[in-house]
């Protein structure tokens, strides 16, 4: 009976450790993350803004907010925002115009 309650607290104890990452996984996955999220952009010269936030294994995705310049003509060089959600199990991204997220201009 003992060992078989000795077993359970050192399985116990060592769950949390068995799903842990490498850091160097983790690195990996935010260069995955940078590189499809930047490829999918629209804007020109696209740049990362800040670190990927990082959802639950159960959500399955990563989000990043990309910066760049619009390339239509007309936009004249403006800078835009995008956000990209990255599908860690298929990994695909997807971005959409995120403008809205710049805070207002104050008035002094």
């Amino acid at each position: 009976m003992k060992s078989i309650t000795l077993s359970v607290i050192l399985l116990t104890a060592l769950a949390p450790q068995a799903h842990a990452s490498s850091s160097e996984a983790w690195a990996a996955l935010d260069k995955a993350v940078v590189a499809s999220c930047t490829q999918a952009s629209r804007l020109k010269q696209p740049k990362p803004v800040g670190t990927a936030a990082q959802f639950d294994d159960r959500v399955g995705y990563v989000a990043l907010l990309l910066q760049g310049q619009y390339p239509q003509p007309h936009m004249k060089g403006q800078t835009g925002t995008e956000l990209c959600l990255y599908n860690k199990q298929h990994k695909n991204a997807y971005v959409t115009e995120w403008d809205s997220i710049r805070p207002a201009q104050t008035r002094q």
